[in-house]
């Protein structure tokens, strides 16, 4: 009982601000960081561009979430040879 009242927090804790703020732009630092850039220094141009840019945002978060998934496999993987590791080193 404890755990499924711990879940109900958390996805309330999670979906409150989506539908609080029902017309909020949720942007990143990314795009923070180009308007106080602009605004600071309006004659900066950036040192290069991107090669290719997503043809949308949900495109752009599945690539992100592929990448989250990645690194994370890669970590676990690494973390569970070197216990592996670890563990068979010592004697029965």
């Amino acid at each position: 009982m404890k755990h499924i009242v711990l879940i109900a927090i958390v996805v309330a804790l999670a979906a409150a601000p989506l539908m609080s703020l029902k017309h909020a732009e949720f942007g990143g630092a990314d795009g923070q960081a180009e308007e106080a850039i602009t605004e600071l220094h309006p004659e900066y141009k950036p040192w290069f561009a991107p090669f290719w840019e997503p043809p949308g945002g949900e495109v752009e978060s599945l690539l992100f979430a592929l990448q989250a998934a990645l690194g994370a496999g890669v970590l676990g993987y690494g973390l569970g040879f070197l216990r592996g590791r670890h563990d068979g080193s010592e004697p029965a």
